[in-house]
């Protein structure tokens, strides 16, 4: 008897139905043409956390796997996670003009952990929303606040002193 399968065992109509994918790839194209629409390219997409009075670079943070999210369930409704600590993810986007490299996309994105009950808040929609602004060389740092900011600002210069100088002015003008 003839099996209605195809070689990866799906059923023949489920393998000839093609879904939307996401395609998290490495190549030489950078422009984002929107859903569906082919390849991101996240090789020069970093994350910066400011935890407190630090900032440091986790890119665990793309797949929601950072040193202060893990553990912790995420409840969309900021009341359901109460005294939790503010954090902060900022996308950080690198590109590359005749000069050398710079900062071209900053996004920040605001998060609560409360370690010790394992609770947090985030709106995952705008982080995604973020990243995307980030990955189309948006500044949007508009939501933190003026200590985040100096320490994102020392945290970019002490990381390439050449790649701040070499970015735009409205990224410096957003964190001075």
């Amino acid at each position: 008897m003839e099996s209605n399968n195809n070689q990866q065992g799906q059923p023949a109509a489920a393998s000839e139905k093609k879904l939307p994918s996401l395609n998290i790839v490495s190549s030489k194209e950078t422009k984002h043409r929107g859903f569906g629409q082919g390849s991101i390219d996240l090789s020069q997409l970093s994350s910066v956390i400011i935890d407190g009075d630090e900032a440091y670079l986790d890119l665990g943070a793309l797949h929601a796997k950072s040193r202060v999210e893990k553990g912790i369930k995420f409840v969309p409704n900021k009341e359901d996670a109460p005294g939790g600590r503010t954090c902060w993810i900022v996308w950080v986007a690198v590109d590359f003009k005749e000069e050398g490299k710079y900062y071209a996309g900053v996004t920040s994105c605001e998060m609560t952990v409360d370690p010790d009950n394992r609770r947090g808040w985030k709106l995952l929609a705008d982080h995604v929303n973020r990243m995307d602004h980030a990955l189309k060389r948006r500044i949007l740092l508009d939501n933190i606040g003026e200590h985040e900011k100096q320490l994102l600002k020392q945290f970019l210069i002490d990381n390439d002193p050449g790649m701040w100088e070499r970015s735009g002015d409205d990224l410096k003008a957003a964190l001075s």
